[in-house]
């Protein structure tokens, strides 16, 4: 890890929610994508493939569309095997290698000229366990890790556990209730961090610490 950054308190965490915020309706997509492939995600189907294309291109992600996506990413999903990750704080280091594992064979699918990539890839499987997983982009990974390959992305989910266990411990509050806390209910704590480390990657906010 690049950077000596300490784990945002609780007050750091709703301030930089409150201005991730005033970006735009930034749950809207989200929500629409969480609709589309209710009850749970299934990349087996097509009509989900192509729900996930459209939210991430709405995520800034810009894949190209042709069937280079969803034929990559229909085999990576029919040999995927992610860890459950309830939670952050649950997280394991094994269980951090194995979605660093993961992640790489999903940034490596062609699509066209081009690959998914590790800022699609970091999305998507955010998007696959929104409690467990910590996405990233650019700014975030070169600010943190220097790197944005699959061992980069394993690191950046054992600090986003450390940083969970830290704000547990703190606040005396259990991992899922934190949301409340900040004000934004309907989403997880591991969103909340990736809204800090964008501000703060984007210079727009100062690290905590």
């Amino acid at each position: 890890m690049l950077a000596t950054t300490a784990a945002p308190t609780l007050t750091v965490l709703r301030s930089a929610s409150a201005r991730f915020t005033e970006l735009g309706n930034v749950d809207r997509s989200w929500n629409r994508y969480a609709e589309a492939t209710a009850p749970a995600i299934d990349l087996s189907l097509a009509e989900h493939r192509e729900a996930t294309l459209t939210w991430l291109n709405s995520w800034a992600c810009r894949i190209p569309r042709g069937p280079g996506f969803g034929d990559g990413v229909a085999a990576w999903w029919s040999t995927l095997d992610l860890p459950a990750a309830a939670g952050l704080l649950s997280l394991s280091d094994s269980e951090a290698d194995a979605i660093g594992v993961a992640f790489d064979g999903l940034a490596e699918i062609r699509v066209g000229r081009r690959r998914v990539g590790p800022t699609a890839a970091a999305k998507l499987l955010y998007a696959l366990r929104p409690h467990g997983i910590m996405p990233w982009d650019a700014a975030i990974a070169g600010w943190l890790h220097g790197a944005r390959d699959g061992r980069a992305f394993a690191a950046h989910q054992k600090l986003g556990r450390d940083w969970a266990r830290t704000l547990v411990e703190a606040t005396g509050t259990a991992e899922e209730q934190l949301p409340q806390l900040i004000g934004r209910p309907s989403v997880s704590l591991a969103k909340l961090l990736d809204e800090y480390t964008y501000l703060i990657a984007n210079n727009r906010m100062a690290p905590a610490g």
